[in-house]
């Protein structure tokens, strides 16, 4: 639990280390923000591949051997991202870096699978939530905690570049660990190698695929922007900035494991995604009202980033079994790929046709207004869910951990 954590935590921050540079990248580089969304964006590109090829590789060859390989992709492309500039060598590095980031997210919730079930697993799953979330939460104030590395803008990469390294070191630690523990007990999952078969996972398995993509296009291409946003739009410093947008990782990190606690313990899942979708929605158009304090969104936001993911990933370990878990993770994450791609271009074109800046903080609106008709998207797929879930195909989501049907 603490290399795979561990691993989360730092590609986590590589992942994030792109928001907090963007206003140093455009002062600096030039860079517009079409050029600072194609760099977050791109790390999400090849995983609309990607994913689901590493999905299937995972189920053949287990989780400690395609940990290591997704591990070395990441720590590759972290590297290489720190060589650039030109923009090409840098989108480069971020290209490699999605190659890896993507499968290795699929590789640890596989791993969480193997070595913990039942009761217990909303809870471990929110707490590898709060781990992960640290590293971006370390990534996002990181102008406040190393000011000095932000005069100019390599050493914040080569920062991410060590935080690669790190990635690298947790799968070599998993794979002793499960080597070691594998010679002595039989662990289940996907471990060893299990050839899955089929991939047929049902209808309420493709309402949490959409749910998902939704729900993430409305969180992680807003943080790409939202420090900017903050200053050029709010006028608020970039320390603070920073805080707020770090504020959203605080609460997750606080409230994923014990919103676990509470799901392992109650059930109603689907009723819970539909509670956790509807926290998110009403944000953006607060956030567009230039006088509206930002503590009340930035928590409200912190609180749906809490809540739906403790219920959503665990929801689909219950869904699918053991020795196809790799490729339904790695569909939805490919899935996923398809819709943050996709958004962090369609806000980076919305920002700059939009004329948006210090200059023009009105012109951030229509990019607002595009987080919030995604968030009601996913307020409808959850919804769909919760239907699905109270017909003859239901796969137990309504009941405690505990009392799951068989």
């Amino acid at each position: 639990m603490a290399v795979i954590s561990l691993a989360m935590f730092a590609s986590s921050y590589v992942y994030d280390s792109v928001g907090p540079l963007a206003k140093v990248l455009a002062d600096q580089l030039r860079f517009t923000d079409s050029d600072i969304g194609l760099l977050q964006a791109v790390c999400s590109l090849p995983n609309i591949f990607m994913v689901l090829l590493g999905g299937v590789v995972l189920d053949y060859i287990g989780v400690r051997r395609a940990f290591l390989l997704f591990a070395l992709l990441c720590f590759a492309g972290a590297a290489l991202t720190a060589a650039g500039p030109p923009l090409s060598l840098m989108l480069a590095g971020r290209l490699i870096f999605g190659l890896g980031i993507g499968c290795l997210s699929v590789a640890a919730n596989t791993g969480i699978a193997t070595w913990f079930s039942g009761e217990r697993l909303s809870f471990v799953f929110g707490l590898n939530l709060t781990i992960s979330r640290l590293g971006s939460l370390v990534a996002q104030i990181s102008p406040s905690w190393a000011p000095w590395a932000y005069t100019g803008w390599r050493m914040p990469l080569l920062i991410a570049a060590a935080f690669g390294a790190l990635i690298l070191l947790a799968a070599v630690g998993y794979g002793f660990f499960e080597g070691w523990v594998s010679r002595r007990h039989t662990l289940g999952g996907t471990t060893s190698k299990i050839p899955g078969s089929g991939w047929a996972f049902g209808r309420g398995y493709h309402w949490a695929v959409l749910l998902c993509v939704a729900f993430y296009a409305s969180i992680f291409p807003f943080q790409t922007f939202a420090q900017k946003f903050f200053v050029e739009a709010h006028r608020v410093t970039s320390e603070q900035a920073a805080l707020l947008v770090g504020l959203v990782t605080v609460v997750a990190m606080v409230a994923t494991p014990v919103f676990g606690l509470v799901v392992d313990r109650i059930g109603k899942r689907p009723l819970l995604l539909v509670i956790g979708c509807a926290l998110l929605t009403p944000v953006f158009l607060m956030m567009a009202h230039p006088g509206f304090p930002l503590l009340v969104p930035m928590l409200l936001m912190g609180l749906a980033f809490s809540l739906v993911p403790a219920v959503l990933w665990p929801a689909v370990m219950l869904m699918v079994p053991p020795q196809r878990l790799g490729r339904a993770f790695g569909l939805m994450s490919m899935v996923q790929s398809i819709g943050l791609t996709g958004f962090n271009l369609l806000i980076g074109w919305a920002n700059d046709a939009s004329g948006a800046g210090p200059v023009n903080p009105s012109g951030y609106t229509l990019g607002l207004l595009l987080f919030t008709l995604a968030s009601l998207i996913a307020l409808g797929f959850a919804f769909a869910l919760r239907h699905h879930e109270r017909g003859p195909a239901r796969h137990g989501l309504e009941y405690p951990a505990g009392s799951l049907p068989h």
